[in-house]
């Protein structure tokens, strides 16, 4: 997935033309409060880009992306009356430690208080090409405000990535519940970072805040960011923490930078100056590789959860980077003691940034279908009306709805992760020669009786792409990878009959290495009748990286050569069907460049290491050594999956 940029891609409406307004930027911006007025449009569709962008992407892509957002919504079904717009620029919040942080606040011209939407960004809220945001839900009476972050934009300060986010987010909550033109109600909106900073300010327990709708946060830290399963993400790190090093936006200048030879960089602690800019947090996330007092500052746990209660509504995608944070606040907020009210999960056949827009009716190879597309902004405006405005009596959607890629419905359930899924799973066996996919790599339900293992030779200087060609490769043939020798392949024969999964997807390996530490890599495909391995999930890789065996909260052990470990490669939330004629594929390898580093296999300090070694890897399969992938298989799909509609 792209990494964040300024870049807005504005279309007109449905029935007619969008008036797009002046691209301003920080020379020209009013600093005091002013006022413009501004006709809103009686139909909108709201583009994501218009902050996200599409030089850089979204924040926790776990890889590089070309895919333009798919700007797609339906006409709003009870369009408002036109409505005049006042616009405050330039809004200057107090924090406690006495910084200001700038902002910009939209609202009908008419003198009353309004409920307030509040989004926070790093992005520089002055990349708003159309405001088509802000004219949206202002049409509908609300007020709509647009913050930059501590150290980013218009706002003093300097930028530390999360950790200033809860209380920054509270005294904002708190300051804006107080203006005259506030009614005192307010709730947080936004994708990626947007969605994250909503999280840390809403465990603060603001009194102000009444709701929130977060789209595809981060959450789970050295699991999902700037790490997973112990192995840096080198690619992420880089480009998103340099682009945020000063005020303005820094990414249109990585367009020139040599990236090849900054991923070869060593030792990775001073690649930042391979890249020309020095970033400091780069530096720090490097020195910060478990889970110690740095990182738990960020990382919500079940006391944080259980302050929290107000409604919220998640959206993310199946495909989404960030889907790892945003089910992870799902869980532990709908975990907490006594359960919750009002809470709302929505996960499509999305990708990190149509989790905020609605999808598209195609990804890659999937052939989705018009049903898969959403109006994401006609839905947070139903559950705004409800918890924000409170001008409706009832907020009209399930618990949890999920589309099932494959046989392409919609699905609902009473909870998220969903009830009726069950672990199963299928034993990876071979003869001792699984490499490549015309190897003899299998996958069975049926347990292995006898002992095997397959090997192969991992060379970190010649490492296995994340992808090949362009694109983020989800939804993307895979069999030019699975043709390499260094790439283990097991696959089920063609199904017989549909095998439906929902929810995390796991793969249970025994493995050994003659290396000190090593990484092992595994992703999941669809293989259609014709041979193209589709990848799934939202990690596109799963990793395990085997000093970090134990968890970021673990014991950091390195390997005893050749001696096998188990290890449990997470692979993320999936939800598919594999129909009949189609193959149930993992493939197992040592790397995914540029997602993440490639481990030198040295056993020395990541961040520190100059030196590289080749190893000798080993996977065990057999009744000793039972070695498995772990589907979370819905009972009775094939019955239950009838037609679905969006939600």
């Amino acid at each position: 997935m792209p990494l964040l940029g300024r870049q807005a891609f504005a279309s007109p409406p449905i029935g007619g033309t969008l008036p797009v307004w002046r691209r301003r930027d920080a020379r020209d911006r009013p600093r005091g409060n002013t006022m413009t007025e501004a006709p809103c449009p009686s139909r909108f569709r709201d583009v994501a880009a218009s902050w996200l962008g599409a030089a850089l992407g979204p924040l926790f892509a776990i890889a590089l992306d070309a895919t333009p957002l798919a700007a797609i919504a339906a006409p709003d079904p009870n369009p408002p009356k036109t409505v005049q717009m006042k616009t405050l620029f330039g809004l200057m919040t107090p924090m406690r430690d006495g910084v200001k942080l700038a902002s910009d606040a939209f609202m009908p011209t008419e003198a009353v208080r309004y409920p307030i939407i509040l989004i926070r960004t790093p992005y520089i809220r002055i990349g708003h090409d159309d405001a088509q945001t802000e004219r949206f839900f202002v049409a509908h009476g609300y007020a709509v405000v647009i913050q930059d972050t501590r150290g980013r934009g218009d706002s003093e300060g300097t930028f530390d990535f999360f950790f200033p986010e809860a209380q920054d987010g509270y005294d904002t909550i708190e300051w804006l519940a107080a203006q005259p033109w506030s009614n005192g109600r307010v709730c947080t909106l936004g994708i990626s970072y947007m969605g994250t900073v909503q999280w840390l300010a809403a465990k603060e327990r603001p009194p102000h805040l009444v709701c929130m709708a977060p789209s595809s946060p981060a959450g789970d830290f050295l699991q999902e960011l700037p790490s997973a399963g112990g192995a840096f993400k080198m690619g992420w790190a880089l480009k998103f923490l340099s682009d945020l090093t000063g005020h303005l936006a820094e990414g249109p200048s990585q367009g020139v930078v040599d990236w090849e030879k900054v991923y070869a960089h060593r030792p990775l602690i001073t690649a930042d100056e391979a890249l020309g800019r020095s970033v400091p947090l780069y530096r720090t996330f490097l020195q910060h590789d478990t889970m110690d007092a740095y990182w738990r500052r960020i990382q919500l746990g079940p006391d944080d959860f259980a302050k929290i209660d107000i409604p919220v509504l998640t959206t993310t995608g199946w495909f989404d980077g960030d889907q790892i944070g945003a089910l992870y606040d799902w869980r532990g907020y709908t975990g907490r003691p006594g359960g919750v009210r009002d809470a709302f999960l929505v996960i499509g056949p999305w990708t990190h940034a149509q989790s905020w827009d609605g999808g598209a009716e195609r990804l890659g190879e999937f052939e989705l279908g018009k049903d898969s597309i959403v109006d994401n902004m006609a839905l947070r405006l139903a559950f705004f009306d409800r918890y924000l405005k409170q001008s409706a009596d009832r907020f009209d959607a399930p618990p949890v709805r999920v589309f099932i890629t494959g046989a392409n419905v919609w699905r609902t359930f009473p909870a998220y992760p969903v009830p009726q899924a069950r672990a199963t799973r299928y034993f990876l066996s071979s003869a001792g020669r699984a490499n490549t996919r015309a190897g003899d790599g299998q996958l069975s339900t049926a347990p292995t009786k006898g002992e095997n293992a397959d090997g192969f030779v991992y060379d970190p200087k010649t490492p296995v792409p994340f992808v090949t060609g362009s694109g983020d490769g989800r939804g993307v043939d895979r069999s030019a990878i699975e043709g390499r020798d260094d790439v283990l392949v097991y696959s089920t024969p063609p199904l017989t009959h549909s095998v439906q999964i929902v929810g995390n997807v796991g793969l249970e390996i025994y493995a050994a290495s003659d290396a000190p530490d090593t990484d092992f890599v595994a992703t999941i495909t669809d293989v259609a009748p014709n041979g193209h391995a589709l990848l799934l999930g939202p990690r596109g890789v799963g990793v395990i990286r085997a000093r970090y065996r134990h968890g970021p909260s673990g014991k950091v052990e390195l390997l005893t050569p050749n001696k096998p470990e188990a290890f449990r490669i997470d692979l993320g939330d999936i939800g598919h069907e594999f129909l009949p004629g189609h193959r149930i594929r993992i493939d197992l390898t040592s790397s995914a460049v540029p997602s993440i580093n490639p481990n030198q296999n040295t056993g020395a300090p990541i961040a520190t290491d100059t030196e590289w070694r080749i190893a000798h890897q080993k996977l065990l399969h057999g009744k000793l050594h039972p070695s498995a992938l772990v589907l979370p298989v819905v009972e009775g799909s094939a019955a239950a999956a009838g037609p679905g509609r969006a939600p």
